[in-house]
């Protein structure tokens, strides 16, 4: 290619910078991302000046529409934590390009996180961006009941576009199987089972009482003993051997970190004619009151 000067001495010169516009407006890109530029497809629509000079078009850029930021909508929709743990609710945000997320808690409308900064004084609460996902996590430590609720992830668009969330919390629920009344034969063996579940960790202690005192393993009665089996349910089976009269009335299961269960024993003072399978229900036991004989 000869000299600029020389160019200029041969004529050349414009068709020479005409040609390098061209080339330079032909690798242009949209924000990194290889494709058109809406409305400016063709060098056809390229203005002029009075002398032939391509000039760049003035006209405000239009950003294509295949390249708005839109949400996964694989993200789940219901989240459930436990109380006492934390609670992580995710939005994961494709194409956000310069764009910004947030999250919304709709009980009181208060912005809870722009970004990765957060926006309230509750310091439980924050955002986290994970790049390899796309993913805007919001962490919620240590929830607590009054967390749940429906959330909102934001993105600044004109308008903007919403994705909701809603968060579930449940707390430690202690549960006696077989309630709220059990009918035992007198003489049997009493076996309450008591399950405590949504905890974030297993109770410290259950007690069991009888008649609102606790019971005691150690005392004259005997026969009386608890297995405890802790984990993600933890269960506690009282047993009671040889069952009297004395005996019967409300039993209830108070773990540490959960409310009480209870349930009300019967114990059934049952001619051994009626037989236990009988016995075992209130209808029947009241014909066994009676001297009927059962063949």
């Amino acid at each position: 290619m000869p000299p600029l000067h020389m160019a200029e001495s041969s004529g050349m010169a414009w068709p020479l910078l005409l040609a390098v516009i061209v080339i330079v407006l032909s690798d242009l890109t949209n924000g990194g991302v290889h494709g058109p530029i809406e409305g400016y497809n063709s060098l056809d629509e390229l203005a002029t000046t009075p002398s032939g000079l391509a000039t760049i078009p003035t006209a405000a850029y239009t950003h294509p529409k295949w390249m708005e930021p839109y949400f996964d909508p694989s993200t789940p929709r219901n989240v459930t934590a436990l109380m006492g743990k934390s609670a992580y609710l995710s939005c994961r945000v494709r194409n956000l390009a310069n764009k910004t997320v947030s999250w919304i808690r709709h009980r009181d409308i208060h912005i809870l996180t722009v970004g990765s900064y957060t926006y309230t004084s509750d310091q439980r609460f924050q955002a986290t961006h994970h790049q390899d996902t796309d993913d805007w996590t919001l962490q919620i430590k240590w929830a607590q009941k009054r967390d749940a609720g429906m959330y909102e992830c934001q993105i600044s668009t004109q308008p903007v576009r919403s994705y909701f969330v809603r968060l579930n919390v449940v707390v430690p629920t202690a549960t006696i199987l077989g309630g709220p009344d059990l009918h035992v034969d007198k003489g049997s063996t009493i076996n309450l089972t008591c399950t405590v579940k949504f905890s974030p960790e297993p109770p410290a202690y259950i007690f069991w009482y009888h008649h609102e005192e606790v019971i005691n393993y150690d005392s004259s009665r005997g026969g009386v003993s608890v297995i405890t089996e802790k984990g993600d349910v933890t269960t506690s089976f009282l047993l009671i051997q040889n069952a009297d009269l004395a005996d019967s009335g409300k039993y209830s299961c108070s773990p540490s970190n959960a409310d009480v269960a209870s349930v009300r024993v019967h114990v059934l003072n049952v001619p051994t004619s009626c037989g236990s399978q009988l016995a075992s229900s209130p209808h029947i036991y009241k014909l066994c009151k009676t001297p009927v004989q059962f063949v």
